[in-house]
């Protein structure tokens, strides 16, 4: 059966979000119709004001509200020391565990053969930029244990070197396959105090 237009084109945007099949994204669109017309409203601001809000920090590639964001003005963090990673929400987990002081720089994601993302889709060119302007002493390669983040690793420890600037990675507190995003705060705190050289 389909449903009516308006409430079939939401069934249909909600099966663009990741993880979400034609099921579940049509039981968010119920319930969304279940709820009061301030709820709904309150909905589509919030979905409004999220690109209207929020921009990439210019410095880092961090999601932020200004740009240069909080992290790249804070005056009290170690310059030197760079942590490479992934996207923001790896940001977000590692500053949880209030373990780290330096610097951040997003790649916007990992490379992965399987979906097409070579090393010329990343910020790599824009990171020897920075690193080229900048006097950095460490590099912290923070991305996730698993195939695509062991290929970027291994992609960057390869042209950094040439960089002679010291390369340290995660200590192995992180299980392979995981996603840093959703690990605790004591194990991505562990895995940073006890990162060991490339």
């Amino acid at each position: 059966m389909r449903y009516p237009e308006a409430l079939q084109k939401l069934i249909e945007m909600f099966t663009k979000l990741p993880g979400v099949g034609p099921k579940t994204a049509e039981r968010y669109a119920f319930f969304l119709l279940d709820q009061p017309e301030s709820t709904s409203q309150e909905f589509a601001v919030r979905l409004k004001e999220l690109k209207a809000k929020t921009l990439i920090c210019q410095i880092c590639g961090n999601i932020s509200e200004k740009s240069p964001c909080p992290i790249c003005l804070d005056q009290n963090r170690d310059p030197k020391t760079l942590c490479l990673i992934a996207d923001s929400r790896e940001l977000a987990a590692i500053e949880a565990t209030r373990q780290y002081n330096g610097r951040y720089f997003v790649l916007g994601g990992l490379i992965d053969t399987v979906e097409g993302i070579g090393p010329e889709k990343l910020k790599i060119r824009e990171l020897l930029k920075k690193l080229d302007q900048e006097k950095i002493e460490e590099i912290i390669l923070a991305f996730d244990p698993t195939i695509e983040g062991e290929a970027t690793s291994l992609y960057l420890a390869k042209i950094l070197r040439e960089r002679h600037v010291r390369l340290t990675r995660l200590a192995r507190g992180l299980p392979a396959g995981a996603n840093l995003e959703y690990a605790d705060e004591t194990t991505i705190s562990n895995a940073l105090k006890y990162r060991n050289e490339c």
